[in-house]
């Protein structure tokens, strides 16, 4: 048993417990297990028991573009926050998976160290942002991202290239292929003035406070951007700002969030994704794209 394993091996989990506090949504799944590995080699031993008892297994970054769709995960949550090693060689910057990607975004601003101010305001991990090609004002990490370090699907430690990456509009190889982990992801970066990034960070988190919904939780953009088209705008036309299903809200502040008004669940969430889906279907003749992951 995997329990037997953790407990053998002096390995730090949680049984049984909310997920809560580990999703944006906040979304109360329960989990069979979660598990915090303390390095790589850690992590690699997990992954070897997981696969030798074929149990069901999640690794999860911060939670912020996710939707729970079950009440109980019956497998193994693997939260990377422990790989946040981070190396400064010039412009070249390494920094593990489960480094806060605000929080590395400032610290390099601080160093005069630019090209990510776009990602000032992205709540997720380096790793897991790295997967999901997160973006923001037209610029995402495929811009700034060199190399990423993995484990690959035989669970061997391998570097993969921005070529070999595949990135594109909120994806990339690494989407496609779950079972690839992201270790730590190399930035090459430029220098930049100081104080002309914070004045655009602040500029820009005014204007976010200003309109998003940032004060409930949400996961951020639901949907997609249509070719030259908003979502949002989409969404807003068709009435829907304000639409609740028991707490999951079309936000009034802006039609592509969905809000967490309450105590909805992730069904009660996907049962709100798929009326817009229909209403703008049906209105515009356009099939909106989510931008969130369904874990089921």
């Amino acid at each position: 048993m995997i329990k037997n394993f953790f407990e053998n091996n002096n390995i730090k989990y949680y049984e049984d417990i909310s997920l809560k506090k580990y999703n944006t949504y906040r979304i109360d799944t329960k989990c069979k297990y979660l598990v915090f590995p303390q390095n790589e080699e850690e992590l690699i031993n997990i992954l070897k028991e997981i696969k030798k008892e074929k149990i069901k297994y999640l690794v999860l970054g911060n939670g912020s573009n996710i939707i729970f769709s079950m009440d109980y995960y019956n497998g193994v949550i693997i939260k990377l926050d422990n790989l946040c090693e981070l190396k400064v060689d010039g412009t070249i910057v390494s920094v593990g998976a489960g480094y806060s990607l605000i929080k590395f975004t400032n610290e390099m601003i601080e160093l005069g160290l630019g090209d990510l101010t776009f990602a000032a305001g992205i709540p997720g991990q380096v790793g897991a942002s790295t997967a999901m090609n997160a973006g923001a004002y037209n610029h995402d990490m495929s811009m700034i991202v060199k190399k990423v370090r993995v484990i690959d699907d035989n669970l061997d430690i391998v570097e993969l290239s921005n070529k070999e990456l595949s990135f594109s509009y909120r994806d990339s190889f690494l989407k496609k292929h779950p079972e690839y982990i992201v270790l730590s992801t190399t930035f090459e970066l430029e220098k930049h003035d100081i104080t002309e990034m914070k004045n655009k960070v602040i500029e820009r988190r005014n204007k976010r406070y200003a309109s998003q919904p940032l004060n409930l939780p949400s996961a951020g953009s639901v949907f997609r951007n249509p070719e030259n088209m908003h979502a949002g705008e989409l969404i807003e036309k068709s009435n829907l700002k304000g639409y609740n299903i028991n707490g999951a809200e079309v936000s009034n502040k802006h039609a592509n969030f969905i809000v967490n008004n309450g105590n909805a669940t992730g069904k009660d969430i996907i049962k709100l994704i798929n009326i817009i889906k229909e209403k703008v279907k049906e209105n515009y003749n356009v099939e909106l794209k989510l931008e969130q992951i369904i874990i089921e």
